[in-house]
């Protein structure tokens, strides 16, 4: 009868603190589809020891304050295209986040999370998949929203002051040849400067340019 190879997806850690680095290292260890085949504690001695090794997943430390791990990891993900690279982070930062997940990284886990977290996270990532720690999640939703918020505003700007004008009028449910009177515009002018305002906002209908207006209202 013959049995099946089985091999271990192979695991290089950079941490500075050593009781981090140990820690994953036993909890890795201990289960039969992974094994730690390297660390480092700096990432200038990691680079040539993960390109030695060549290992399935690296886990890099990601120091918020100053993004220092974040070209080490273009650095890995360019000389090994084919690793995985989980992102293990001390704290949440909008910037630093965004630049992380650019890297081509494939998941990005709080350094305070748990065991259970952890190993999710890399079993993940080894089938293909992103993954991002709920409390990294809930903070990138938040973010979005924020983003989103501040839209039609800066949309805004991007209007001449006579489209401006324009916007309002919308909202009231005016027809361009109200608008026109108004204005003291001819009907094509005002045809105009609403095709303009639909392009620079990317909308395609009246009632879009309406809601983008009451949304900006203060």
């Amino acid at each position: 009868m013959n049995e099946t190879t089985y091999t271990p997806t192979r695991v290089f850690i950079i941490n500075p603190q050593e009781l981090v680095r140990v820690g994953m290292r036993t909890l890795l260890n201990s289960v039969p589809d992974f094994t730690v085949v390297g660390e480092a504690s700096t990432q200038t001695d990691a680079l040539p020891l993960v390109l030695e090794q060549s290992p399935d997943i690296v886990i890099v430390y990601l120091r918020v304050q100053d993004g220092t791990g974040i070209e080490t990891a273009r650095e890995i993900l360019t000389h090994l295209p084919g690793a995985r690279l989980l992102f293990l982070a001390d704290t949440l930062n909008d910037t630093i986040l965004l630049s992380a997940v650019s890297t081509g990284a494939h998941g990005y886990v709080l350094q305070d999370a748990g065991s259970e977290t952890l190993m999710h996270a890399l079993r993940s990532i080894m089938k293909g998949q992103a993954y991002l720690d709920p409390g990294v999640t809930r903070h990138t939703f938040a973010y979005l929203r924020k983003v989103a918020d501040r839209e039609p505003e800066r949309g805004r700007h991007l209007l001449s002051p006579q489209e401006r004008r324009l916007l309002p009028l919308i909202a009231q449910g005016k027809t361009n040849k109200e608008i026109a009177a108004e204005l003291g515009l001819s009907d094509k002018t005002v045809k105009n400067y609403l095709a303009n305002v639909y392009s620079k906002l990317h909308l395609t209908r009246r009632s879009q340019a309406a809601a983008f207006y009451l949304k900006t209202i203060p």
